[in-house]
């Protein structure tokens, strides 16, 4: 609340001035997530806000696709399809294709998700980052086109672009594991 009445004041504005609240669902931290669901929800019931969320799926799946990088590699390879993959826990990933299977985001192993895009019917670009927001070159190799680093953090903009459509209604957290599980045993 500090950070948000600091926002307000340079803003010269306070709360009943907000109107839209476009809050990212998941995948992030458990709390933060749940605080940011909460806010927006007794904004909503308050101040009659709009709210919408989305997930980090997709703002990073539209970062990309708006780039000259993504639409010139869509030029050489028309059938491809882009992933989204973010780093979920020690060698824990999370994964979203983005094609015309419209498959929902999955939680795999590192293994398990080098297989996934090795074995994909189209060439990928890539999307996203490894641990402490790191590029993800390193994690899979040379196989892939990489979206810009720009491109795999979130920007405002893009923010402020999906709280001007329409359609994104969804305020419920998106839960790909559960709370302390995970998929390998610690060594």
């Amino acid at each position: 609340f500090p950070l948000l009445r600091n926002l307000l004041a340079k803003a010269q504005a306070d709360l009943k001035d907000i109107n839209r609240i476009v809050i990212i669902r998941w995948p992030g931290r458990f709390t933060w997530i749940r605080i940011a669901l909460t806010f927006a929800s007794m904004m909503r019931f308050l101040n009659h806000t709009q709210v919408s969320g989305v997930t980090l799926f997709e703002v990073l799946a539209r970062q990309a696709q708006v780039s000259r990088a993504y639409k010139n590699w869509l030029k050489e390879h028309p059938n491809g399809a882009l992933a989204v993959v973010l780093h979920a826990f020690r060698e824990e990933y999370f994964l979203q294709i983005f094609d015309s299977a419209s498959a929902g985001p999955q939680w795999l192993s590192r293994e398990e998700l080098s297989d996934k895009l090795a074995h994909a019917a189209r060439p990928l670009f890539v999307c996203g980052t490894d641990k402490e927001f790191a590029p993800l070159e390193e994690l899979l190799g040379t196989a892939y086109t990489f979206a810009a680093y720009k491109d795999c953090r979130v920007r405002p903009q893009t923010l402020l672009t999906f709280a001007a459509e329409k359609g994104q209604e969804v305020v419920e957290p998106l839960y790909l594991k559960p709370a302390r599980f995970e998929l390998e045993v610690p060594k």
